[in-house]
Order: C-alpha cells, then sequence, then structure tokens
C-alpha cells in the first residue's frame, strides 16, 4: 500500500486536520507499515494491528504527551509510535541501535514509562494521576489496559485504591480476549458477562433519572435508590464488577469505528468520576492469518507479506526451550503425579504440547507470576507431587517475595525451570534475564544450576527431584547440541573439568563453555594453555574441586551472560575470600552494571565485550600473559 497520510506525521497533533474519511485511510496505511516492517524483522504483531483505531482516536481527542497515556505491557504501542515522530526509525523496530518493541522515555516525550511487564498501567496512573493533583495540573490520565491485564494482582490493588471523586481519569480496557496465549481464570469471565449484558448500564442510568424527575422528592430518591438500582442491575449483569471500585463503566464499544470511539472518548473527556471504557478489538485486524492464529502471530517472525506464512529457516538445531518442553512430557508420560505451572507462557516455554495431553497436570494460571510460584508451593506441600514452575528469568523477578517467603523458606522441593536466561535479545531491558543469579543465591538451601547443553539440561531436570530442594535450572532461548547419551545422575554441586591446561583456569557458565574452548583455542595459539570448567552448580559450588584448582592456577576468568553484579564472579571472589587465598589475579567477563538495550543476541555480545575474541584480548591484557610469562 502507498503511504500518503502517515508519512505527513511528525507528531500526534498532525492528525487533527484529518477527515473521519482520511483518518481510516491513515489507520490502513499504520497497518500496511507495521506488517511491511515485521513481515521482515518479526515483532508484535496481532495486538498492534488490533490497536490502530483506538490509537488514533486516543490522540485526535487528547493531547499527548501533556495528557498522559500510559500502556500496559506496552508491545501494542506500534501505530502509538508511528504517530508521534517515529515513522522513519520504524524500520529498525526491536533492532540494534533502532528504537524499542515498548514503550521507552529515553525515546520520545509521549513515552512515560518503560513497560515490558503486565498489569503496571494501572497503578502507574493513579501515582501520576495523584502527582498531578498534588500539582494542582490539569491533564488527563489515560491507562491502556490489556484485558490479560485483570488477571495480574498488581491491577486488582490499584483497583481498589480508586476514589470515587477521581477527575480526568479514563482507563481503557482493550479487550481482545487473548493475553499472549488465551486468557483463563474466572475474572476473564466478567467481560464476557458484561459484553452479553449491554443494557445493564442503560437500565441503571435511564432508572436513576426517573428517580430524580419525581417532583418535590426526586433528589432524595435519586440519591437513597442505590440499593434499588443496583438490585435492578444485578437482574441483567450478575457482574457490575467495575462499578464496585468506584469506576464507572462505559461500553462495550466496537473497537475499530473511529466515529463511535471518537464520539465517546470525546463525551468522556471532562467526566467527572473515575471512568472505564470497555472496547472490543480484533487481535490481528486486517491481516487475516493473523486473526486466525493469534498465539503464533502475537510474537511472530518473519513472514510472507502476501500469503502471511512464516518464511523458513535453513537451521534445523533445537534450543533449549524446546528440548525442556518435550523432555518434560516424556517425564509426564512416565509420572502421573508430575504437574507444571506456567504463567502465561505455555507457548513459549514449549509446554502447549504437554497442555493438551495432561490439561489437569499443566496449569496455566494467567499473568500471576507471585501466585504461580505461591501455587506451585502449595502442589508441593504433601511432598508427594513433583512441581514444576516453568517461567522466564525476567518474570520471575516478579515474584521474588513468594519464592522466599513460600518455597525456600518452607524448604518445598519446587523445581523451577528458569527459562530465557541470560540476553533476550530484540525486546531489550525490560526482558535481559540477567539478574537472577543474584537473588537465588541469597535464599539458603537454594540450587542453582546451568546446563551447557540439552543433554545436561535433561539430567538436571531429572536428578532435581532426588534433592529435596528448592531448584532453579536456568537455560537461555538458544540453540544447542543434545546429544544422544544415556541419561545419568548428576550429583548435586559438581562441577565438570572440560579440559586442562597449566596457566591460567576459565570458568565459564552454561553455553558460555562454547566461547571458553573457542578462548582456549586462541590462547594456545600464543603458547598459553588454558583449564576450562564448567562449574553446572553455582550453587552450591563444587568446593573441593575449586580449592584444588586454585591452589594451582594464579590467574582465573569467569564468564557468565549473566550481570557482574551478584553473578558467578562475585560468587567465585566471595569463595576465594572465605578460603584465604591471596596469590590469584581474577578477571570477571559478564554484563556490566548497565541497562542493555535491544538487538541480536551476537550484536549484544559484541558490545558488551562477552564474545571470545573480546574476552581473549581481555585476558592477554589484563594479565600481561606472553608465552614466556606464562612459564615462569
Amino acid at each position: 500500500m502507498k503511504i500518503t497520510l502517515l508519512s505527513q506525521i511528525e507528531k500526534p497533533q498532525d492528525i487533527h486536520k484529518f477527515s473521519l474519511e482520511q483518518l481510516e485511510i491513515l489507520a490502513s496505511e499504520i497497518r500496511s507499515r507495521i506488517i511491511d516492517v515485521l513481515s521482515v524483522s518479526g515483532g508484535h504483531l496481532g495486538s498492534n494491528l488490533g490497536i490502530v483505531e483506538l490509537t488514533l482516536a486516543l490522540h485526535h481527542v487528547f493531547n499527548s504527551p501533556v495528557d498522559k497515556f500510559i500502556f500496559d505491557v506496552s508491545h501494542q504501542s506500534y501505530p502509538h509510535k508511528l504517530i508521534t515522530g517515529r515513522y522513519e526509525k520504524f524500520e529498525k523496530i526491536r533492532q540494534f541501535k533502532g528504537i524499542s518493541g515498548f514503550c521507552n522515555p529515553k525515546e520520545s516525550p509521549h513515552d512515560h514509562f518503560f513497560a515490558g511487564h503486565a498489569g503496571t498501567a494501572l497503578s502507574l496512573g493513579l501515582g501520576v494521576t495523584k502527582n498531578r493533583d498534588l500539582s494542582q495540573q490539569g491533564e488527563h490520565v489515560i491507562p491502556i489496559l490489556g484485558d490479560a491485564s485483570l488477571t495480574c494482582g498488581l491491577t486488582l490493588e490499584a483497583l481498589n485504591n480508586i476514589s470515587p471523586d477521581l477527575k480526568r481519569f479514563l482507563v481503557i480496557l482493550n479487550d481482545n480476549n487473548m493475553s499472549i496465549s488465551h486468557n483463563v481464570g474466572a475474572i476473564t469471565n466478567i467481560l464476557s458477562r458484561l459484553l452479553n449484558n449491554p443494557t445493564s448500564n442503560k437500565i441503571y442510568y435511564e432508572l436513576e433519572h426517573l428517580l430524580s424527575k419525581i417532583p418535590g422528592y426526586g433528589s432524595i430518591l435519586a440519591k437513597q435508590g442505590n440499593k434499588i438500582k443496583e438490585s435492578v442491575k444485578n437482574l441483567v449483569s450478575p457482574a457490575p464488577f467495575f462499578e464496585q471500585f468506584h469506576l464507572a463503566y462505559v461500553g462495550p464499544v466496537d473497537g475499530h469505528d473511529l466515529r463511535k470511539l471518537i464520539d465517546v472518548l470525546t463525551a468522556l473527556k471532562d467526566c467527572e468520576r473515575p471512568t472505564l471504557l470497555h472496547v472490543l478489538t480484533v487481535k490481528g485486524k486486517g491481516m487475516e492469518t493473523a486473526i486466525q492464529n493469534p498465539i503464533s502471530y502475537h510474537g511472530c517472525k518473519p513472514f510472507d507479506k502476501q500469503t502471511g506464512k512464516f518464511l523458513h529457516t535453513s537451521s534445523t538445531s533445537v534450543t533449549f526451550p524446546q528440548i525442556f518442553g518435550n523432555h518434560i512430557l516424556s517425564l509426564a508420560d512416565k509420572d502421573p503425579n508430575l504437574v507444571a505451572v506456567t504463567p502465561a507462557m505455555p507457548a513459549g516455554s514449549c509446554l502447549t504440547a504437554f497442555m493438551k495431553k495432561y490439561p489437569e497436570r499443566c496449569i496455566d494460571v494467567g499473568i500471576a507470576e507471585g501466585h504461580a510460584v505461591t501455587f506451585c508451593g502449595g502442589i508441593a506441600y504433601g511432598r508427594n507431587i513433583r512441581v514444576v514452575c516453568s517461567i522466564y528469568a525476567t518474570f520471575l523477578q516478579r515474584a521474588l517475595d513468594n519464592l522466599f517467603q513460600d518455597v525456600c523458606l518452607q524448604e518445598l522441593p519446587v523445581i523451577f525451570a528458569v527459562d530465557r536466561a541470560g540476553i533476550s535479545g530484540p525486546d531489550g531491558s525490560t526482558h535481559h534475564g540477567i539478574y537472577d543469579i543474584s537473588f537465588l543465591n541469597s535464599m539458603p538451601n537454594m540450587v542453582i544450576c546451568q546446563p551447557r547443553n540439552g543433554h545436561i539440561l535433561k539430567e538436571l531436570l531429572e536428578s532435581s527431584f532426588t534433592w529435596d530442594r528448592p531448584t532453579a535450572i536456568r537455560y537461555p532461548n538458544l540453540s544447542t547440541e543434545e546429544p544422544d547419551l544415556p541419561i545419568e545422575y548428576r550429583e548435586l554441586g559438581t562441577a565438570e573439568i572440560l579440559s586442562e591446561g597449566k596457566d591460567l583456569v576459565i570458568i565459564a557458565l552454561g553455553h558460555m563453555c562454547d566461547t571458553a574452548m573457542k578462548v582456549k583455542s586462541q590462547l594456545q595459539s600464543k603458547g598459553i594453555d588454558a583449564t576450562i570448567i564448567d562449574p553446572v552448580f553455582i550453587k552450591p559450588l563444587d568446593e573441593d574441586l575449586f580449592y584444588e584448582i586454585f591452589s594451582s592456577h594464579k590467574y582465573i576468568v569467569t564468564i557468565e551472560e549473566h550481570s557482574l553484579q551478584g553473578g558467578l564472579g562475585s560468587i567465585i571472589g566471595s569463595f576465594l575470600h572465605r578460603s584465604g587465598f591471596t596469590n590469584y589475579q581474577i578477571l570477571n567477563c559478564g554484563i556490566p552494571d548497565t541497562y542493555l538495550e535491544q538487538g541480536s543476541h551476537s550484536e549484544l555480545l559484541n558490545q558488551i565485550g562477552l564474545n571470545a575474541d573480546a574476552i581473549f584480548a581481555q585476558i592477554v591484557k589484563t594479565f600481561e600473559l606472553t608465552p614466556m610469562k606464562s612459564k615462569v
């Protein structure tokens, strides 16, 4: 589609000059632009195709950035980005040195918060409104929620904190019946019940209007008639949910009818009470393949624009999550007491086949990470059920207190399959799983381990059920090897020496062992011989092996795809200090104390000097090693 209107927009106020017919053309151009770019690079497709008209209507009625649009998760902010000055940069969305796939205040004044995790918009919106009122400002605050936000406990906590006299506070509920996977749980039924009873609001307010018209007593009856009105409304709608939290409920409204959206938003603009507008949208609107396959086209790979089919890749390698998903299913086939729990990520965590085959034993609790962890603690309580909590490293952060209070303190043997441990690539700073070792390591009795390949992942998974302790098995979303070898028991806290040398020791965590072996080869070309160790276990460390190694190696290198603050390097340094070693030099290679942005895995590793060439250069420079000196 030829872009004629979208390319003219430098700021959202530019759309005010367009007629309704032009706005509808603009909506088509935005969809075309999103499809064109994502067909090449991939990204969040379905949610953005579904929110185009709503985004245009909001920007048409309100005045961003003075009026604050606060997106929940914000993976549906692509149309917002396209009309807030980022049209030219859009081709590099989610790419190295490009723009973020989420809201990013460093990119634009129209983005107010980094927002990569669900359920935050309502709390942030209430806080911004409090700031506004204390500062005696007058802007509108508009949190934009997805329907799946209601399965997130933080949203429910925020609902409980809404004041009935809040002004210029409009909550948009973008209801497309989906999050990443299908919505789950009882709360999601509320929306469908409200939808099935759209006349309830009309009856509610008409009754109040009729009561107020009674001569002499109307205002008193209208004020005292709340119980009558609630009773009538409950006859029509069994779930007047939002009104109970002081939100006037309006809707549902067709989220693809621009005229109606603009009219409703204009009418609600100066509402004297907090209001929720329920908008119905279609995830994938404008691309039939995306509509029919909302899960696959949520975060999509490159695809053919004409057919919508994903492009074939030449790679036949398997990933760590795929190996986990296949192996946990094979274990479930053998063990009827094995249960898996995931917070809204069954597809990403490769649990779809498990869930389909054993729906009673593979449970998606929705976007509720804290509940997922505590729920697993409850399942593990009797110690007769084996429970695996499959959770992304970035989302495990959200359940830190639950991890401590409800699993570790109780000494319950929950196995945490910590997916996406490491750099998350295109998702950027909100999603990198590079902080979990630091908080997991602080938990007494916790086991933390990481496999270097798929076979060891399977061994750790099977062995972990015998340790009778809370256990985190970390692994990245990367391709790996899966050697066809017998599954052997892994002794708790046992490391492996992968290659012996006499000049220095390199301790590499998980998949970084491949990088360490490349570094060893480069060092050998300089006459320097390195010992390579895979610790396998970060906690407990194989202290006997490391004591022996450090007694004969002065130069020590650690390599990890984790923050250097609180990661493997810190743990090794602490061990050296506790063990009384003084005659050593140590180089810790990992992720520096900064927030990494988006990019491919290799681009980000190169940026922070965590590739084999950069590590080799750091080793030679730090230790001033030469073939002659290494033999002294």
